[in-house]
């Protein structure tokens, strides 16, 4: 569970976030939606230690982020908007295996793992390729097997279908709909809900730094409409 108590950040005099709480449970498909500014990345960021928040405080399984951000990351894996800007490594294989060898895992441990997640998002077999020559939803695969190779119980992604062609954006949905049918919680951070409204447990949406709608998404539609967020017509 990821709980974010009371937590308000700002860059310099912009406040980004201001005194936002909520709870995230185990298992929840939540999207997280906004407009570019809203403070959704910046929220997301504070999840795992990635940004640490001006006043609040926030919690994963209980313990507070700050005093144990191994955990936090072990358990939150993070997958950015532009995964190139995450990879530490030149290979498919050895850049999912960096996580898992920061953990200190033995290397047998850390092999199962690596091939574990690239069989999940497809890649089997490609260990040795490198990223470089790897289209942008091959990329965005990989950034996704890096965080599944930590096996967390929450897998953040922040904006994954920006800039994807339509079966790169199949694949990865098909493979965010299996994790979460096997218990994984999914956070989707987007500005457009066409690809997620009807898979989401949960809809919360910032704006100005501020919580303004929040719960299932059919019940919360009509609160959508004022804010500028793609939503799909009903069908």
């Amino acid at each position: 569970m990821i709980s974010v108590r009371g937590v308000t950040h700002g860059y310099g005099d912009d406040v980004v976030l201001a005194d936002v709480s909520l709870t995230v449970p185990d298992g929840e498909f939540l999207v997280l939606a906004g407009a570019n500014g809203s403070g959704k990345t910046t929220l997301v960021r504070h999840f795992n230690g990635l940004l640490a928040p001006d006043e609040g405080e926030v919690l994963v399984d209980g313990t507070p982020v700050a005093d144990d951000p191994v955990a936090a990351r072990t358990a939150v894996g993070m997958v950015f908007q532009e995964p190139r800007d995450a990879f530490v490594a030149a290979t498919v294989g050895a850049d999912v295996a960096f996580g898992p060898e920061n953990l200190g895992l033995a290397r047998p441990e850390i092999d199962d793992r690596v091939g574990d997640a690239l069989a999940g998002v497809g890649l089997a077999g490609r260990r040795d390729e490198r990223i470089d020559r790897l289209s942008g939803g091959e990329r965005e695969r990989v950034a996704i097997a890096g965080a599944l190779a930590m096996r967390p119980g929450h897998l953040v992604l922040d904006e994954p279908f920006t800039g994807l062609d339509e079966p790169a954006r199949r694949s990865v949905l098909a493979r965010l709909d299996e994790l979460h049918a096997g218990g994984t919680g999914v956070i989707v951070v987007t500005h457009d809900l066409r690809d997620v409204f009807d898979r989401a447990d949960r809809l919360i949406a910032l704006s100005d730094g501020r919580i303004a709608v929040d719960g299932a998404p059919a019940a919360v539609r009509e609160e959508l409409t004022d804010l500028p967020i793609r939503v799909p017509g009903p069908r």
